[in-house]
């Protein structure tokens, strides 16, 4: 809803709409335009396509459209495993890197600023970054065939904006991690997760995802260092202190305003001037898998009872989160 809500607000024409089923599909193309077609019909005459299928169906979805001649928009998480990763790599590399993973908060004009304002940290010396909600009341989140839980969907976001914060203060990557995870009950999926990210440095950064808190959302990040302090706060509202000084946030330009304040409309606007410009977008499908292989080097560190694993991530290249956590 928030993609086809975002090209509407932009002026793009929404040609065709794919779902499991058709009364769904039925229901976007009478809200939002366009024609209700198959999947195996996409992309028809679509310049662009936003994937948006459970992350079991990510690679094989994107890579087809892909070849087929389109730009890909590609809803977080990546996709389940290291090969899938791969194969998308390898997809959007031989398609001009016409792939844009879909992490919507590196467009999101708070964390745009946040990491601007990342290298007059000084010496990072403390980050956390937190999304904290209750368990989903739709969709199949914490079955097996998604692939993981809290983490690997949620997690994904302040992951991100965790690895962009550290990188714009010249950390570069995190080299390991180190996890635990709480499961829910009446399923086998986590929903609570920690991690601890440990950069060459020595310095040590902080992710908590959780569908354990609620009911109302609480995302933020904290940033200090040696000679600063900056502070987000992402959802329910969106808020940015440099020093304890709030600084000035741009107003939504949109009807919705969270198209605009949680970078869905830049996103996609993005994605449509890099495939113009011949430029790869730079939230690539390799950003992408960086994430994944933290998201799964974590899974591993929680099934071996918290201890730290190695990045980058050398496990099973086959094996989904889930599949890593209980294997131990």
């Amino acid at each position: 809803m928030a993609h086809a809500a975002a090209t509407r607000e932009l002026g793009y024409q929404l040609v065709a709409v794919a779902s499991r089923t058709p009364e769904r599909a039925a229901t976007l193309v009478e809200t939002f335009g366009g024609t209700a077609v198959t999947y195996a019909a996409l992309p028809g005459n679509a310049d662009v396509v936003i994937v948006a299928t459970p992350p079991q169906c990510h690679a094989a979805d994107a890579v087809r459209l892909l070849d087929a001649g389109c730009a890909v928009l590609l809803e977080k998480p990546l996709c389940r495993t290291l090969a899938e990763a791969d194969q998308l790599v390898a997809a959007a590399a031989r398609n001009g890197g016409r792939l844009l993973y879909g992490e919507n908060l590196a467009y999101a004009p708070v964390v745009q600023q946040m990491v601007a304002l990342a290298p007059r940290v000084g010496s990072p010396t403390h980050l956390e970054v937190r999304s904290l909600q209750g368990l989903p009341s739709w969709g199949e989140f914490t079955t097996d065939e998604w692939g993981g839980g809290a983490l690997f969907d949620l997690g994904v976001h302040p992951l991100s904006v965790a690895m962009l914060l550290a990188n714009a203060a010249g950390e570069g990557r995190p080299v390991a991690v180190a996890a635990t995870l709480r499961g829910g009950e009446s399923h086998g999926s986590d929903e609570h997760a920690e991690l601890r990210l440990r950069y060459r440095s020595g310095f040590v950064a902080t992710v908590i995802a959780s569908w354990q808190a609620g009911p109302e959302p609480m995302w933020d990040a904290q940033f200090a260092g040696t000679a600063s302090v900056v502070r987000a706060e992402l959802l329910p509202v969106q808020a940015l202190e440099f020093n304890g000084v709030a600084v000035a946030l741009p107003a939504a330009a949109s009807p919705i305003p969270a198209l605009d304040q949680l970078g869905y409309s830049a996103q996609l606007r993005a994605l449509v001037t890099d495939v113009a410009a011949g430029r790869e977008p730079a939230m690539s499908a390799t950003f992408g898998r960086e994430v994944l292989q933290v998201v799964l080097a974590a899974y591993t560190s929680a099934g071996r009872r918290g201890d730290e694993v190695e990045l980058p991530f050398t496990g099973p290249p086959d094996l989904t989160p889930l599949q890593l956590w209980r294997r131990g």
